[in-house]
């Protein structure tokens, strides 16, 4: 029994989809323009639309913005719109001082769904040199107050309190990367930069159809991982129909995992997985709330978690689970179950109040 492979999902056309109809704007300081200026044509070719900023008129004209709008226009808003129904891109041509204050203004004021600034330094590192890559509102207003205690550096300190000052704003997202990350960035789970969100923005639901290809691949990932057992069709089938999902901003799908039953009175948690990206954000314990919110709703009086891994178990042991002999479990649970995994399996049980 093989695992099925995510036949014909391509992250990068998950996302490009994801930025169909809606417009970013992009802030190129200075540099080389070419690769950036690729990113461009894809979203282009995919539906999606940016407003490019920069203090050099050069760089507008690189990435192919040749309308351009006054930023201080009374009517900016209109002479945009009007600009992108005619092109995928326009350029604003913003002051060198005051260059951050000035993106703030636009990015409000256009109301765009996400801002992207391009910087060699790449994303934010905390102490240690550690990437972050996803940051929200709360936590980088602490990093930015006492940055001796955070930040692996402070060179860029006030890149990081304009970000901040960006969100409190009412920008929704802010992505920092270098230039050469930035189609890794915007088109791949794993990313190369820092996402800002404004709010801790997780949100834990049950997956629909449309969240099928992205799933499916990130249980592959997990399996080729060694995380998740390996699963013949069928099995992925039925991990998709009871599967729920942590999504970021609503469209980034972080982690996943699915309620099976083992009969009428128990089910278990499977597939649980996190993208890297995201560990350290709490993803896994909102997984297992929801998956004992829908076994309380179904009437379940428990739920099961079998892994292989140390350190999931550990996990489990964390998120209130104890662990149990292989016996315990409802004999569901090892109909065709590979007799080698079994032996290593280590088996835990959450009790669910009635």
């Amino acid at each position: 029994m093989g695992t099925a492979p995510a036949a014909g999902f391509s992250e990068r056309e998950f996302y490009l989809r994801e930025f169909r109809g809606r417009t970013l704007l992009l802030v190129h300081e200075k540099g080389d323009v070419a690769l950036v200026a690729g990113v461009l044509d894809a979203l282009a070719a995919g539906g999606g639309r940016a407003v490019v900023a920069s203090p050099d008129e050069t760089v507008l004209r690189g990435l192919g913005a040749m309308a351009l709008v006054d930023p201080a226009d009374p009517r900016l808003e209109g002479e945009a719109w009007r600009a992108l129904s005619a092109a995928s891109r326009i350029g604003v041509l913003l002051p060198k001082d005051g260059l951050a204050a000035a993106v703030r203004a636009v990015a409000t004021r256009l109301g765009v769904f996400k801002l992207v600034w391009l910087d060699d330094g790449g994303g934010l590192r905390t102490v240690g040199g550690r990437r972050e890559a996803f940051v929200h509102g709360e936590e980088l207003a602490a990093f930015v107050r006492a940055p001796a205690e955070h930040l692996a550096t402070q060179d860029r300190l006030a890149l990081w309190r304009e970000v901040s000052a960006m969100l409190e704003a009412g920008v929704p997202a802010v992505n920092v990367c270098a230039p050469t990350g930035l189609d890794a960035e915007l088109f791949t789970y794993a990313g190369v930069g820092t996402l800002f969100t404004r709010d801790r923005y997780i949100r834990v639901r049950r997956l629909t159809i449309d969240d099928f290809d992205a799933a499916s691949d990130l249980i592959t990932r997990g399996v080729s991982e060694g995380y998740l057992a390996p699963r013949t069709s069928a099995q992925i089938d039925q991990v998709l129909a009871g599967g729920f999902g942590a999504f970021v901003e609503d469209r980034h799908l972080a982690g996943l995992g699915s309620l099976l039953p083992l009969g009428p009175e128990a089910g278990e948690v499977s597939c649980l997985y996190t993208l890297t990206r995201f560990l350290g954000e709490g993803i896994g314990p909102y997984l297992v709330d929801f998956a004992c919110e829908r076994a309380h709703a179904i009437g379940y009086q428990a739920v099961f978690a079998c892994t292989t891994s140390d350190r999931v178990s550990a996990f489990f042991a964390r998120n209130g689970f104890a662990p149990v002999a292989r016996e315990e479990l409802p004999a569901a649970k090892w109909d065709g179950y590979d007799p080698d995994r079994r032996r290593l399996v280590q088996c835990h049980r959450r009790s669910i109040p009635g």
